[in-house]
């Protein structure tokens, strides 16, 4: 939560959710097409904190494995880009934002993946239950 005003004089809360497309549950919503699954997720999040809306401006973030993040996401981030531009009168300041997030999924994705092999190998090899 940030201290700062954002609308109507409401405190900006938000959380943020990473999601995998590749999960099965997922499949059929990431096959509807880009940033689907982002959006199923940040729905699911709007609806779970609902009752915050009445004290504070809740922003569901909402990233998806692949890449793809909701609508409300991107718009703050295009936001924040902007507002940093502004400051340091340096216009490659969104570009670099963005590249800064496609490291972290990056990373992200690279963790995710090795723990799923490891898990799936484990498995295999011990009959080992692995949870991810």
């Amino acid at each position: 939560m940030n201290r700062i005003p954002c609308r109507s004089g409401k405190l900006l809360v938000w959380d943020v959710t990473l999601v995998s497309t590749t999960v099965e549950s997922y499949v059929a919503a990431a096959t509807r097409g880009r940033s689907e699954v982002a959006e199923l997720a940040s729905t699911r999040k709007c609806l779970r904190y609902s009752e915050l809306s009445t004290t504070y401006t809740f922003l569901s973030i909402a990233m998806e494995t692949l890449g793809p993040v909701n609508d409300s996401a991107y718009e703050l981030f295009e936001m924040l880009g902007r507002k940093i531009t502004e400051v340091s009168a340096d216009s490659r300041k969104v570009s670099f934002l963005f590249q800064r997030l496609s490291i972290i999924f990056q990373r992200f994705n690279a963790a995710y993946f090795v723990t799923r092999l490891l898990c799936t190998t484990i498995r295999t090899s011990i009959h080992f239950n692995c949870f991810y």
